[in-house]
């Protein structure tokens, strides 16, 4: 196959985590061919989609582990796959992004399909399946959020359009600060947030379960610090191995029709206490530490199903 990864740049790759260069390594190990584009080299020249790509090697010992060929344009209409995989925020260059990735995913498979990213909030998306996730509002309003932590013993606050844990916080209704917490996150009751009902066994871990086509690769489950609540990789979250349970393949049976439906083929869900608290469709992560906790390829498999669906 002719694969071409729309990415950030080589140096934002650590090879011991990044689940991008896991696949594009996974790809050049099976044999196919794998080109790199930044997001803003997409582009509509002469009624086609092209991008400005380069062709790739990889070498985990080396800095930067991705190396890049001279650059030149591809017809966008004419390769196998495209790959998605440019990290959060979704700002309007994602956004555009996607818009011109629309006119192609007719005629070559994009994973995650355009549409999809745009319409999945990664903390929207969930409260579509209200049985599977914790008590959680959307508002901007002050006075709720309070009433709803009141409620509930204690909330997390998250930004709608947040990422890599920045920005969430949990409030308390007993914390002085809350008051002035809420008046930060809403911009003074200007910006909408969600609330959930804290779930005081984040503490046990926040499973990260990566789907496949709706089916489970497997889960990892990442464990706060003793200082910091959020279990985030990239915040300090250790990683140790873990099995689905049964809540687990409840959330997945609940969540995959709509995903497949969506084209939200490589999807990483995030489970906390039992609960779906994120559905994560821009560029998800784990893949790496699956492979090292189980001693398997999940990043094969995620090659293996773009084999069988192009063919």
């Amino acid at each position: 196959m002719k694969i071409v990864v729309v990415m950030d740049g080589p140096h934002t790759i650590d090879p011991q985590t990044d689940t991008s260069f896991a696949l594009i390594a996974a790809a050049h190990e099976l044999g196919h061919e794998v080109w790199h584009c930044l997001a803003h080299e997409v582009e509509l020249i002469d009624d086609k989609i092209s991008a400005m790509a380069s062709p790739t090697t990889t070498d985990a010992a080396s800095t930067p582990p991705l190396h890049l060929g001279a650059r030149e344009r591809i017809d966008l209409a004419l390769v196998d796959a495209v790959l998605v995989r440019t990290d959060p925020p979704f700002d309007s260059a994602y956004l555009h992004l996607t818009l011109l990735l629309d006119f192609v995913a007719s005629q070559t498979l994009v994973m995650n399909a355009p549409r999809g990213l745009r319409d999945a909030n990664e903390k929207l998306y969930a409260c579509r399946f209200p049985s599977i996730i914790p008590p959680t509002i959307v508002t901007a309003n002050p006075a709720e959020i309070l009433l709803f932590s009141a409620q509930h013993g204690a909330a997390v606050v998250k930004p709608i359009d947040g990422h890599g844990g920045r920005g969430v916080m949990a409030i308390r209704p007993d914390d002085d600060n809350a008051p002035s917490i809420i008046d930060t996150v809403t911009n003074r009751g200007q910006t909408p947030v969600v609330a959930q009902r804290f779930l005081p066994n984040v503490v046990k871990g926040d499973k990260r379960i990566l789907l496949l086509d709706g089916e489970p690769l497997g889960a990892i489950l990442r464990l706060p610090t003793a200082s910091d609540f959020r279990a985030n990789i990239c915040v300090g979250g250790q990683t140790v191995a873990t099995e689905l349970d049964d809540d687990d393949r409840t959330i997945i049976a609940t969540i995959a029709p709509s995903l497949r439906a969506d084209g939200l083929i490589f999807v990483g869900l995030d489970v906390v206490d039992g609960h779906l608290t994120e559905v994560n469709v821009t560029s998800p992560t784990g893949i790496k530490q699956l492979a090292e906790l189980t001693g398997t390829r999940p990043d094969f498999e995620v090659i293996r199903w773009l084999e069988r669906r192009v063919a």
